[in-house]
């Protein structure tokens, strides 16, 4: 089980990887994100992405399967009190090898919550070695003696 004790700054930790499915990431847009780039081969083609790319919605949460799969579950994660900073830095397209991480930023215990610490994370996926979608948010995890 991961606790707080477990997240020291400077760790990093891997999530595994996932091959975007082209159908998997057309219904994720028709649910959520309809723009024409995300639906249709020909718009986007004819878009500045230059083919069907994913949206960046989809790409967060194939990146949060993999870390709930990895980190949170059977952790002592309390859930997050938001997102920082958040940015989609390349197209996604069907077929893409996706590689995510986690590292820790900084950690901290809670001055107003005893047996709380607050774990600061930077998020990452990467095609190769291009950095396509990162984000900086807080988690909160419970000590292991709360």
């Amino acid at each position: 089980m991961i606790a707080f004790e477990d997240l020291p700054a400077g760790r990093i930790i891997p999530l595994g990887e996932v091959t975007v499915d082209r159908d998997d990431m057309v219904d994720f847009a028709r649910r959520f994100d309809p723009q024409p780039f995300h639906l249709d081969e020909d718009a986007g083609r004819d878009s500045i992405f230059g083919g069907l790319s994913a949206s960046g919605w989809y790409t967060a949460s194939l990146w949060m399967r993999a870390y709930v799969d990895k980190v949170l579950t059977g952790s002592t994660g309390q859930g997050s009190p938001g997102v920082d900073e958040l940015r989609w830095l390349a197209p996604v397209f069907p077929g893409d090898v996706l590689t995510f991480e986690v590292e820790v930023l900084d950690a901290r215990l809670s001055k107003s919550r005893p047996g709380l610490g607050l774990v600061r994370m930077r998020g990452t996926a990467r095609r190769g070695d291009e950095v396509v979608y990162r984000f900086v948010s807080t988690g909160m995890f419970l000590t292991r003696d709360r």
